[in-house]
């Protein structure tokens, strides 16, 4: 009975993730906290020797320490150190869903809960676009975003991001039930599949609807369920489809088009581009940064600290070719000005060995839902694309909990299961 209690604890934890991130920092903290908390006071003691030696427990802590490294090391101590302590949190979460995933039998209801979630985030998304305001009230701040949709999220345009985080995993928990059905219900989950991408280009955020429209693009090539006449169809479908979307509309052919064409196309636009655009100074600054911080970078968080300095409190030979900012806005150059060389080629090493050591048996399990979550983790990689900090609370959550489901969804790679082999 006491551990029937617990179990159901860490359903209801686990099910309200989704909707946890909606309401904000605070609570998916918390929420993540309470199950980490949970797992350690009940469940870790007794499976830690089963684990520790487990090559990838030993990678994700060689990561925690790393990042402890980089604290010690970087220009301002108590700025990233928070950061990086609470990287913590993230491995006890990744032991949490392999443990639930390898003791539940309610998985699919997980999946259900979800889903349901993001639906309501989509059907809103899409009530913002076609009538300006979301079911509450809450639209696009104009003067500031112009009309890209906020949704829940109020007076943040992260709606694209934070879908990209889940729709893969919906996806694929979508194909594993319902694809060897008949071809009324494919059709249905193709309609379903582009009823999501579609709505993360309605968003208006570039980055994550290219980010979208690669990802279903590798999910379908990647997915052993479809032959190669079926892959081509079906990516010249999502492609004019996506094409269509895009030029039907005059915000999105603005944003995605017209305004980015323009600046490169003409001469004088693209000076003017080059000089003026923000991402352009935060690119600048970031490579700025790791020319004066080569080998270490100036520590996790730390940009903002160095970036923002008056140039009186700048450091004496220290180039002023900064731009103030919270981050580069860029994955790779966020890495090296804050990492160094040395630190992002152990960061993307070990990411890397995670996130591929298993791709063979990701390719042909024909299991989805871990193909959406590898999908996800590998568009977060693209170069050149904007994008938000990599270690900031909501895109940290959002790798994590695709990262934690690539092991804990198959038995060949959740590491519970793979002790008792």
């Amino acid at each position: 009975m006491y551990t029937k209690h617990i179990n159901k604890t860490y359903f209801f934890l686990i099910a309200l993730i989704p909707l946890s991130i909606v309401f904000g920092p605070s609570i998916s903290l918390l929420n993540i906290l309470l199950l980490s908390l949970i797992f350690l006071i009940f469940n870790f003691s007794d499976k830690f020797n089963e684990i520790k030696n487990d090559k990838t427990i030993l990678i994700l802590f060689s990561i925690f320490i790393y990042l402890i490294f980089n604290s010690l090391i970087s220009d301002d101590f108590k700025v990233g150190a928070l950061r990086n302590l609470g990287f913590f949190r993230f491995i006890i979460f990744f032991l949490v869903i392999n443990f639930f995933f390898y003791i539940s039998k309610k998985n699919e209801k997980i999946f259900i809960i979800w889903l349901l979630t993001i639906f309501v985030i989509l059907i809103d998304s899409y009530i913002e676009f076609f009538t300006g305001k979301n079911l509450i009230g809450y639209g696009g701040i104009e003067e500031i975003y112009g009309d890209r949709i906020v949704s829940f999220f109020k007076d943040e345009p992260i709606v694209g991001a934070y879908l990209n985080g889940f729709i893969f995993i919906i996806i694929g928990y979508l194909f594993n039930e319902y694809f060897k059905k008949d071809i009324k219900i494919k059709l249905l989950l193709f309609l379903a599949t582009l009823f999501f991408i579609v709505c993360i280009i309605l968003t208006g955020e570039r980055s994550n609807g290219v980010k979208a429209i690669i990802g279903i693009g590798l999910f379908f090539l990647l997915n052993k369920n479809f032959n190669f006449k079926f892959k081509f169809i079906l990516l010249i479908t999502f492609l004019l489809i996506s094409a269509f979307t895009i030029s039907s509309s005059s915000f999105l052919k603005a944003r995605y088009i017209t305004a980015f064409y323009l600046q490169i196309a003409d001469k004088q636009e693209r000076a003017k581009f080059l000089e003026h655009s923000i991402y352009v100074k935060l690119y600048k600054s970031g490579i700025a940064v790791f020319q004066d911080n080569p080998l270490f970078g100036v520590g996790n968080k730390n940009y903002r600290v160095v970036t923002c300095l008056s140039n009186d409190e700048k450091k004496e030979g220290i180039t002023k070719n900064y731009y103030c900012g919270t981050h580069p806005h860029q994955i790779y150059l966020e890495l090296l000005s804050e990492h160094g060389f040395v630190g992002t080629v152990i960061l993307l090493s070990l990411l890397f060995i995670l996130i591929f050591k298993n791709l063979k048996i990701i390719i042909l399990s024909r299991n989805s839902v871990q193909l959406g979550c590898f999908v996800y983790l590998i568009i977060n990689f693209i170069p050149l694309l904007p994008s938000g900090s990599f270690f900031n609370d909501f895109n940290a959550s959002l790798f994590w909990i695709n990262m934690s489901l690539l092991y804990a969804c198959d038995p060949k790679t959740n590491i519970f299961y793979k002790i008792r082999q």
